[in-house]
């Protein structure tokens, strides 16, 4: 397209602008960046930059300016709707500056000087010789032919400036994903002037090289240790380079909001109707009626019932120490790494300036420390056959390590340099240890059984009850053979819930309870006891057949309920079975041989009850049949059915006494039995 010079769209800032480079970035474990940006500014100059526009939010609510020489007049940008702001109340639209003939077409009307002539636009057009503009003017229509170079000047400088802007936004809204930001400052000379701002940037994510010694090292001067490389891959996704920064890499748990402020939001308002006047309705006059006649007494009514309707500065500092040389041992970075502490945060300040380009990727080391270590075994699921490798080491350094993955390689021996496997490294404060597992060893195995075993430690008679208390031993045993090896077995056994472990724990975790041996190379059993208190009450009264001295056995099968009665089979065999497993120096031993012996004279007093009963039973049948040939009989055979009726009538009575005697002596010594006790 020919070129053609609108005066209007070359309107330019004169105000002086310092673009301020990235001097710092501090990357967060919360998701976030602090972003420093410093450089020298000229006396009354604005300073600049351009951000991501999904970081403008963070921008505006954590922006920090330090200028000890000048103050601060304000933060400008542009609309987040950059095109939508910009053509608000123009006669333009965006699609008007594809050509400089539609652009002059939707300005037709306004007041322009082109060509040495002056009028109002009226039309454009392309010729071969140029642009042919017409103007309106006082007299008439005036044409000018303009050539490549030629202006057109607006006479309304406003609506010149306004159309200025709009082709400002077009242009920056072709790149829509940032926004140039202008913070405006006023002094009377040139100083350093620092920008801080918080945004969102993608996690910088730490892994591990560790270095383990072999399995069984013998302690030497100093105990066997392990060396521990930190890499963290880093990303630039802040649209800006970093070149040269001073790089910090944050561990921590820091609380991280978003809030969307750049976004314009408009209140929702209750709208008010515009009060006119009502309008005049009248009814038409329809002449006179005969008056109603009167009406009647009104009727009471019903009632009707109401009805209603929720950052603070590092501490202290700590170098890693160097890694020493030797055999294939990984190289030493560059420079250590400064570890800055404070309260549930570490920094790792990266001591050598960083460069990494916009949208680039790095892997930068930030850690290389040596910290003491042991290799074991480690048995986390029981049912298993084999334990895993793992490595035991201390945080002896006196910041938190971050959580991470450890690649895993072994450093002497025919394990030096050799990939073991991967483990996982949760954070470890200073101080504390870890067991990191990378492998499973399939050379050494091992086997569990279960057993339980009571043991009675008290007997205590209450009323109606014999109460036995018990210590219940569950006992896991792990049989394990090394074939060979020597070296620390962890074992970790899950809780049980009201029970106590009886065997040593080192520590009690998340894992469970932690438990360790030494194996010598041969195989051995391990034992795992716990022990909980258990409380057996044996009922010497079924409460089901009401109160014994009101138990009539008359009224009652006694052959049916016999497992329900003190002395019936199933109680005494039960109490005997606990007396028997008693030792003798169980308190409340003898109280419960006493009752064993009451409950054996409850059996014989029990037999002698039932064995009347029978036999009351059987007399009562007989007279049963005796009063029936009494009935039966006439004359002389009838006085001696009468003579056998009264014999088996004082028969049945004899038994029924002896019936009764025998049961109440049975209830006697059963209430005598249930008053035992507290």
């Amino acid at each position: 397209m020919r070129r053609l010079t609108l005066a209007f769209l070359l309107t330019a800032s004169t105000a002086l602008a310092t673009e301020l480079p990235v001097r710092s970035v501090t990357l967060s474990s919360a998701g976030l960046a602090q972003v420093e940006r410093a450089g020298e500014v000229a006396a009354d100059a604005s300073v600049t930059f351009r951000a991501p526009i999904d970081d403008v939010d963070d921008l505006l609510r954590s922006l920090i300016v330090v200028d000890t020489a000048g103050t601060v007049e304000g933060l400008r940008l542009p609309a987040r709707d950059l095109a939508g702001e910009a053509f608000r109340g123009l006669p333009l639209r965006p699609e008007d500056f594809e050509s400089r003939t539609r652009l002059l077409a939707a300005l037709r009307g306004q007041e322009a000087e082109a060509g040495g002539a002056r009028g109002r636009i009226a039309d454009a057009a392309e010729t071969d010789r140029g642009l042919r503009l017409s103007l309106v003017t006082p007299t008439g229509i005036a044409t000018v032919l303009l050539r490549e170079g030629d202006e057109v000047k607006l006479a309304d400088t406003a609506l010149a400036a306004r159309v200025a802007r709009a082709a400002e936004a077009l242009a920056a809204a072709r790149s829509a994903d940032e926004r140039r930001i202008e913070i405006r400052l006023r002094a009377d000379r040139a100083r350093q002037v620092a920008v801080l701002y918080v945004a969102g940037a993608p996690l910088w994510k730490p892994s591990y090289r560790l270095l383990v010694p072999p399995m069984g090292a013998a302690p030497a001067a100093t105990p066997p240790q392990a060396r521990l490389q930190g890499w963290a891959v880093v990303e630039n996704a802040s649209g800006s380079d970093w070149d040269a920064v001073r790089l910090a890499l944050v561990s921590g748990e820091a609380a991280a909001f978003r809030q969307n402020i750049y976004q314009p939001i408009t209140v929702a308002r209750p709208e008010m109707p515009v009060r006119v006047a009502g309008a005049v309705h009248v009814t038409a006059d329809t002449g006179g009626r005969p008056l109603p006649p009167p009406a009647p007494a009104p009727m009471a009514l019903g009632r009707m019932a109401e009805m209603s309707a929720a950052a603070p500065q590092m501490a202290a500092r700590a170098r890693s120490p160097e890694a020493p040389a030797g055999g294939a041992a990984p190289a030493q970075p560059a420079t250590a790494a400064t570890a800055e502490a404070s309260a549930g945060r570490v920094a790792f300040v990266l001591a050598e300036p960083v460069t990494i380009r916009s949208g680039e990727t790095a892997n930068v080391p930030f850690l290389d420390i040596r910290l003491p270590a042991e290799r074991v075994w480690w048995i986390q699921d029981l049912a298993a056959r084999h334990p895993l490798q793992a490595v035991r080491i201390r945080n002896a350094s006196p910041h938190t390590l971050p959580d991470g993955l450890a690649t895993v390689y072994g450093a002497e021996g025919p394990e030096a340099g050799v990939f073991l496997g991967d483990a996982e490294i949760r954070a470890m404060p200073a101080g504390d240890g870890r067991i990191l597992a990378f492998a499973r060893d399939r050379d050494v195995q091992y086997t569990q059984s279960g057993s339980s075993a009571d043991r009675v430690t008290r007997i205590a008679l209450r009323r109606g009850f014999v109460s036995v208390d018990m210590a219940r031993t569950e006992e896991t045993a792990v049989a394990i053979d090394p074939r060979g090896a020597r070296g620390m077995l962890v074992i970790d056994v899950p809780r049980r819930p009201g029970a106590t472990p009886r065997f040593p724990i080192v520590s009690e975790g998340d894992f469970g309870l932690r438990h360790e041996v030494t194996l010598e190379g041969s195989t051995q059993t391990i034992r795992l006891p716990f022990e909980r208190a258990v409380r057996q009450d044996t009922p010497l009264w079924d409460s089901g057949l009401g109160e014994p001295i009101l138990l009539r056995w008359q009224q009652f099968d006694i052959e049916q309920n016999l497992r329900r009665l003190p002395g019936g089979p199933g109680t005494l065999e039960r109490l005997q079975e606990i007396l028997a497993r008693v030792g003798p120096d169980v308190p409340g031993r003898a109280d419960l041989a006493a009752v064993v012996e009451a409950m054996q004279d409850l059996r014989r007093l029990l037999d002698d009850a039932r064995i009347k009963a029978r036999a009351y039973r059987s007399a009562d049948q007989a007279l049963a049949r005796a009063r029936q040939a009494a009935e039966d009989r006439t004359g002389p055979e009838q006085q001696e059915a009468r003579r056998r009726l009264n014999a088996a009538s004082r028969e049945a009575d004899q038994a029924g006494a002896a019936a009764d005697q025998a049961w109440e002596a049975w209830q006697r010594a059963v209430v005598a039995l249930l008053q035992r006790g507290s």
